[in-house]
């Protein structure tokens, strides 16, 4: 195992990089612990494979450097970095056993075949391939090959990281759950630092300890899951974490007062007049906001019904507003109003939150 470490680093697939627009990576500083669980989250394009890429040793970085336990390996191959890295589509020998795909990463080592055996055996179970190891890998489905690959990429003690590249795109949805569970349990067993990319928020936040947030090559949060829900850094994180994501509305600062529809709205965050001049926006999530008696005047637009609550879209103006409703709360017709848990209400400026 290892702590991973990135200084400085950026990376451009262009021979001159000119502006902020030709690098895949942004200027980029992250340490991940020794043992850490983690998962590198955003859409696609956002630079999540590129960085996955570098700390494997696949791709060199243009600038900065990788560090393993405070060891520079920026400019060492993948095969001396003791990286097991599991590819979103599943790479497996089909003419081996599923026993033998298994062992072959520890006979490739000369470990000795009796514990070659009972490390195939526990992955094994863990991954629900006990009644198949005998089963050559051709005849498995695509969901049954990419155990196999996440297997191989779990049976050896000897790797630094376990790097999983969107490792359940083909894998059925109804075993997705499981998959994600038996992988969050190996690591709370072996306590491997583990990287997990995706675009998939329900991959990251069960999987993770901490999330790493992408968006246009840059991290723009790293966090526990309750910290990316609770107080994004980011709109991006709050609109893309959460269904429906977080509500961005265009305001103004007037008096340090947030002024949103004309009327002073509280917020956790300082306001401050000196703001003006960058672009304002408050962000509040649909689960902070609630109809109320008097506050923000809106028209109701649709109702969702999304079983355990109701997804209610209101528009003020031209900004629509999105609130979580129990079923058994009733919905107002003419003359709704909202009000914000000032408590989740923030301030961003051009993006960012005002600290």
């Amino acid at each position: 195992m290892a702590r991973i470490t990135l200084q400085e680093l950026r990376h451009s697939y262009l021979a001159h990089p000119q502006s902020e627009q030709d690098w895949a990576l942004k200027r980029l500083d992250i340490e991940w612990t020794d043992g850490g669980a983690y998962a590198l989250l955003g859409p696609s394009g956002c630079g999540k494979t590129t960085l996955l890429n570098i700390i494997s040793g696949l791709v060199r970085p243009t600038e900065g450097r990788v560090l393993f336990d405070d060891v520079d390996l920026t400019n060492v191959p993948t095969d001396r970095r003791h990286i097991a890295q599991v590819f979103q589509f599943p790479v497996v020998y089909d003419t081996m056993s599923v026993y033998d795909n298994l062992a072959f990463p520890l006979r490739n080592r000369r470990v000795p075949e009796a514990e070659v055996r009972a490390t195939v055996l526990e992955i094994a179970h863990m991954l629900d391939l006990q009644d198949m190891l005998r089963m050559r890998a051709a005849r498995l489905t695509a969901d049954g090959k990419q155990k196999i690959s996440l297997g191989r990429g779990l049976v050896r003690a000897d790797v630094n990281a376990i790097m999983f590249d969107e490792p359940l795109t083909v894998i059925d949805p109804h075993l997705k759950w499981q998959l994600r569970s038996k992988l969050k349990e190996l690591h709370q067993r072996i306590a491997r630092t583990m990287i997990y990319v995706t675009h998939d928020q329900t991959e990251a936040l069960t999987f993770a300890d901490k999330v790493v947030v992408m968006h246009d090559g840059m991290v723009v949060q790293i966090g526990t899951p309750i910290e990316l829900f609770e107080r994004p850094r980011h709109t991006f994180v709050g609109h893309f974490i959460g269904s429906p994501g977080m509500n961005v509305l265009p305001c103004t600062v007037e008096d340090d007062k947030a002024m949103l529809g004309g009327q002073p709205v509280a917020v956790q965050n300082p306001a401050k007049a000196a703001l003006d001049g960058r672009r304002l926006e408050l962000g509040v999530r649909p689960e902070f906001v609630a109809f109320a008696a008097a506050g923000l005047p809106v028209a109701v637009v649709k109702v969702s019904d999304a079983g355990r609550y109701r997804i209610v879209e209101t528009r003020h103006g031209t900004d629509r507003i999105n609130l979580l409703v129990d079923p058994d709360v009733a919905v107002p017709g003419e003359g709704a109003h909202l009000r914000f848990d000032p408590a989740y209400t923030r301030l961003y400026a051009d993006g960012w939150l005002v600290e």
